[in-house]
Protein backbone atom coordinates (compact mmCIF):
# COMPACT_ATOMS: atom_id res chain seq x y z
CA UNK A 1 0.00 0.00 0.00
CA UNK A 2 2.82 2.38 0.86
CA UNK A 3 4.48 1.88 -2.52
CA UNK A 4 1.24 2.51 -4.42
CA UNK A 5 0.56 5.69 -2.45
CA UNK A 6 4.06 7.00 -3.07
CA UNK A 7 3.83 6.34 -6.81
CA UNK A 8 0.46 8.12 -6.90
CA UNK A 9 1.78 11.18 -5.05
CA UNK A 10 4.91 11.51 -7.17
CA UNK A 11 2.80 11.13 -10.32
CA UNK A 12 0.53 13.97 -9.17
CA UNK A 13 3.58 16.21 -8.78
CA UNK A 14 4.66 15.25 -12.31
CA UNK A 15 1.17 16.11 -13.60
CA UNK A 16 1.48 19.52 -11.97
CA UNK A 17 4.78 20.08 -13.76
CA UNK A 18 3.18 19.08 -17.07
CA UNK A 19 0.21 21.42 -16.61
CA UNK A 20 1.97 24.43 -15.12
CA UNK A 21 5.61 24.43 -16.23
CA UNK A 22 6.36 22.39 -19.33
CA UNK A 23 4.95 19.18 -20.78
CA UNK A 24 8.32 17.74 -21.77
CA UNK A 25 9.90 18.49 -18.39
CA UNK A 26 6.92 16.95 -16.64
CA UNK A 27 7.18 13.72 -18.63
CA UNK A 28 10.90 13.48 -17.91
CA UNK A 29 10.40 14.15 -14.19
CA UNK A 30 8.12 11.13 -13.68
CA UNK A 31 10.99 8.61 -13.58
CA UNK A 32 13.25 10.45 -11.06
CA UNK A 33 10.28 11.33 -8.85
CA UNK A 34 9.14 7.70 -8.67
CA UNK A 35 12.72 6.56 -7.99
CA UNK A 36 13.04 9.06 -5.15
CA UNK A 37 9.80 7.73 -3.68
CA UNK A 38 10.96 4.11 -3.88
CA UNK A 39 14.35 4.96 -2.34
CA UNK A 40 12.65 6.77 0.54
CA UNK A 41 10.47 3.72 1.22
CA UNK A 42 13.49 1.39 1.22
CA UNK A 43 15.37 3.73 3.57
CA UNK A 44 12.38 3.98 5.91
CA UNK A 45 11.87 0.21 5.98
CA UNK A 46 15.54 -0.41 6.73
CA UNK A 47 15.52 2.10 9.59
CA UNK A 48 12.30 0.63 10.95
CA UNK A 49 13.67 -2.93 10.79
CA UNK A 50 16.86 -1.87 12.56
CA UNK A 51 14.95 -0.24 15.41
CA UNK A 52 12.73 -3.31 15.78
CA UNK A 53 15.84 -5.48 15.92
CA UNK A 54 17.27 -3.28 18.66
CA UNK A 55 14.12 -3.64 20.76
CA UNK A 56 14.07 -7.45 20.63
CA UNK A 57 15.07 -9.41 23.75
CA UNK A 58 18.77 -9.68 24.51
CA UNK A 59 19.07 -13.34 23.52
CA UNK A 60 18.22 -12.38 19.92
CA UNK A 61 21.11 -9.96 19.65
CA UNK A 62 24.38 -10.77 18.00
CA UNK A 63 27.73 -9.14 18.65
CA UNK A 64 27.59 -6.92 15.56
CA UNK A 65 24.25 -5.37 16.48
CA UNK A 66 25.29 -4.96 20.10
CA UNK A 67 28.50 -3.18 19.10
CA UNK A 68 26.51 -0.74 16.97
CA UNK A 69 23.97 0.23 19.62
CA UNK A 70 25.93 -0.10 22.84
CA UNK A 71 26.33 3.68 22.94
CA UNK A 72 22.58 4.27 22.46
CA UNK A 73 20.10 5.01 25.20
CA UNK A 74 17.96 1.87 25.02
CA UNK A 75 15.18 3.47 27.04
CA UNK A 76 14.45 5.72 24.06
CA UNK A 77 14.02 2.90 21.55
CA UNK A 78 10.30 2.23 22.24
CA UNK A 79 9.58 5.91 21.64
CA UNK A 80 11.58 5.81 18.41
CA UNK A 81 9.53 2.82 17.24
CA UNK A 82 6.28 4.65 17.97
CA UNK A 83 7.55 7.67 16.07
CA UNK A 84 8.48 5.64 13.01
CA UNK A 85 5.11 3.89 13.09
CA UNK A 86 3.29 7.20 13.27
CA UNK A 87 5.09 8.95 10.44
CA UNK A 88 5.32 7.72 6.88
CA UNK A 89 8.30 8.48 4.67
CA UNK A 90 9.01 12.14 4.00
CA UNK A 91 8.05 11.70 0.35
CA UNK A 92 4.39 11.59 1.42
CA UNK A 93 4.69 15.02 3.04
CA UNK A 94 6.31 16.59 -0.02
CA UNK A 95 3.02 16.89 -1.98
CA UNK A 96 1.47 18.76 0.97
CA UNK A 97 4.03 21.51 0.37
CA UNK A 98 4.73 21.25 -3.36
CA UNK A 99 1.13 21.05 -4.63
CA UNK A 100 -0.26 24.11 -2.76
CA UNK A 101 2.80 26.20 -3.69
CA UNK A 102 2.57 25.22 -7.36
CA UNK A 103 -1.20 25.76 -7.37
CA UNK A 104 -0.81 29.27 -5.93
CA UNK A 105 2.31 30.53 -7.71
CA UNK A 106 2.21 28.94 -11.18
CA UNK A 107 -0.38 29.81 -13.85
CA UNK A 108 -2.77 26.89 -14.48
CA UNK A 109 -3.78 25.32 -17.76
CA UNK A 110 -7.30 24.64 -16.48
CA UNK A 111 -9.83 26.38 -14.25
CA UNK A 112 -10.95 25.47 -10.69
CA UNK A 113 -7.41 25.28 -9.29
CA UNK A 114 -8.68 25.93 -5.78
CA UNK A 115 -9.81 22.31 -5.56
CA UNK A 116 -6.14 21.34 -5.42
CA UNK A 117 -5.78 23.38 -2.24
CA UNK A 118 -8.78 21.69 -0.65
CA UNK A 119 -7.41 18.25 -1.55
CA UNK A 120 -3.95 19.06 -0.19
CA UNK A 121 -5.48 20.49 2.98
CA UNK A 122 -7.49 17.35 3.71
CA UNK A 123 -4.47 15.16 3.02
CA UNK A 124 -2.36 17.21 5.42
CA UNK A 125 -5.14 16.91 8.00
CA UNK A 126 -5.11 13.14 7.48
CA UNK A 127 -1.38 12.98 8.25
CA UNK A 128 -1.86 15.05 11.40
CA UNK A 129 -4.69 12.78 12.56
CA UNK A 130 -2.52 9.74 11.91
CA UNK A 131 0.32 11.19 13.97
CA UNK A 132 -2.08 11.98 16.84
CA UNK A 133 -3.71 8.54 16.74
CA UNK A 134 -3.29 7.62 20.40
CA UNK A 135 -3.95 11.14 21.67
CA UNK A 136 -7.28 11.36 19.82
CA UNK A 137 -8.20 7.86 21.00
CA UNK A 138 -7.71 8.97 24.61
CA UNK A 139 -9.48 12.32 24.12
CA UNK A 140 -12.57 10.60 22.72
CA UNK A 141 -12.60 8.06 25.61
CA UNK A 142 -11.77 5.16 23.26
CA UNK A 143 -14.68 5.93 20.93
CA UNK A 144 -12.75 6.84 17.78
CA UNK A 145 -9.05 6.85 16.95
CA UNK A 146 -6.98 9.23 14.91
CA UNK A 147 -6.36 6.45 12.40
CA UNK A 148 -10.09 6.20 11.73
CA UNK A 149 -10.44 9.95 11.25
CA UNK A 150 -7.38 9.87 9.03
CA UNK A 151 -9.14 7.57 6.55
CA UNK A 152 -12.25 9.76 6.56
CA UNK A 153 -10.16 12.85 5.89
CA UNK A 154 -8.10 11.15 3.19
CA UNK A 155 -11.31 10.01 1.48
CA UNK A 156 -12.14 13.66 0.79
CA UNK A 157 -9.07 14.04 -1.44
CA UNK A 158 -10.44 12.04 -4.42
CA UNK A 159 -13.82 13.73 -3.90
CA UNK A 160 -12.37 17.19 -4.50
CA UNK A 161 -10.17 15.98 -7.35
CA UNK A 162 -13.19 14.36 -9.02
CA UNK A 163 -15.18 17.58 -8.70
CA UNK A 164 -12.28 19.51 -10.18
CA UNK A 165 -12.00 17.18 -13.18
CA UNK A 166 -15.77 17.34 -13.74
CA UNK A 167 -15.98 21.13 -13.62
CA UNK A 168 -12.71 22.40 -15.04
CA UNK A 169 -12.16 23.75 -18.52
CA UNK A 170 -9.24 25.25 -20.42
CA UNK A 171 -8.18 28.54 -18.86
CA UNK A 172 -7.48 31.02 -21.65
CA UNK A 173 -6.08 33.67 -19.31
CA UNK A 174 -3.71 31.32 -17.43
CA UNK A 175 -3.60 33.50 -14.34
CA UNK A 176 -2.14 32.13 -11.12
CA UNK A 177 -4.19 32.00 -7.95
CA UNK A 178 -1.83 34.47 -6.31
CA UNK A 179 -2.43 37.02 -9.06
CA UNK A 180 -6.17 36.36 -8.95
CA UNK A 181 -6.23 36.95 -5.21
CA UNK A 182 -4.23 40.16 -5.61
CA UNK A 183 -6.63 41.49 -8.23
CA UNK A 184 -9.63 40.59 -6.08
CA UNK A 185 -8.07 42.23 -3.02
CA UNK A 186 -7.27 45.38 -5.01
CA UNK A 187 -10.84 45.61 -6.28
CA UNK A 188 -12.13 45.06 -2.76
CA UNK A 189 -9.99 47.87 -1.35
CA UNK A 190 -10.91 50.23 -4.17
CA UNK A 191 -14.58 49.43 -3.66
CA UNK A 192 -14.37 50.31 0.03
CA UNK A 193 -12.40 53.51 -0.56
CA UNK A 194 -14.74 54.89 -3.22
CA UNK A 195 -17.69 55.88 -1.07
CA UNK A 196 -20.43 57.51 -3.04
CA UNK A 197 -21.81 60.75 -1.67
CA UNK A 198 -25.26 62.09 -2.37
CA UNK A 199 -26.54 65.66 -2.01
CA UNK A 200 -30.22 66.01 -1.27
CA UNK A 201 -31.95 69.36 -1.62
CA UNK A 202 -35.39 70.18 -0.33
CA UNK A 203 -37.79 72.81 -1.63
CA UNK A 204 -40.86 74.29 -0.02
CA UNK A 205 -44.06 73.40 -1.79
CA UNK A 206 -47.10 75.51 -0.94
CA UNK A 207 -50.02 73.52 0.28
CA UNK A 208 -53.50 74.73 -0.58
CA UNK A 209 -56.08 74.08 2.08
CA UNK A 210 -59.48 72.94 0.83
CA UNK A 211 -62.26 75.56 1.20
Amino acid sequence: MLLQMTIAFTSIVAIFIIERIDERKGMISIIPLVLIGIISIVYWRQAYSFVLLCTRPLYYWNLEVHSLIKVMDLSLLPHIVDGIRSFSPEIQFAPCIAIPLMAILLPPMYTHSTYWLWAAGFYLLAKVLEAADKVIYEWTHHIVSGHTLKHLSAAMVPVFLTLMLAKRSVDSERQSLLKTWRVSWTKYREGNSNVESYTISYSNVPVEEPQ
